[in-house]
């Protein structure tokens, strides 16, 4: 990274977790991060993890509770921590970016 730039054409991509891969730039406290999503494969899992981020293409649903949002391409997502927002997505397009902004 240059002064003030995250390039992530430089980064290696990372796989946490099945059907995702990532690249992750940390700072301090704070973390950049690319996903991509390969799959359509979702986390059976609830999270009560809070989120910020930008759709840069492609699209996914996210369940909260019963009621499902759907996000395209240059919607933001913004869904706060603690269990009253406890979420888990409920479909997703192969190839859908997304750029997230997260404590660490």
């Amino acid at each position: 990274m240059s002064d003030f730039k995250v390039d992530f054409d430089s980064m290696e991509w990372q796989s946490h977790r099945e059907g995702a891969r990532s690249k992750v730039f940390r700072e301090g406290s704070r973390q950049l991060r690319l996903v991509e999503f390969i799959s359509g494969e979702v986390a059976p899992n609830w999270c009560s993890q809070g989120h910020v981020g930008l759709v840069l293409s492609g699209g996914l649903e996210i369940d909260f509770g019963g009621r499902v949002v759907s996000y395209a391409e240059g919607d933001g997502i913004f869904i706060p921590s603690g269990p009253s927002s406890a979420h888990k997505a409920n479909s997703i397009i192969p190839g859908t970016r997304l750029v997230m902004v997260e404590e660490i």
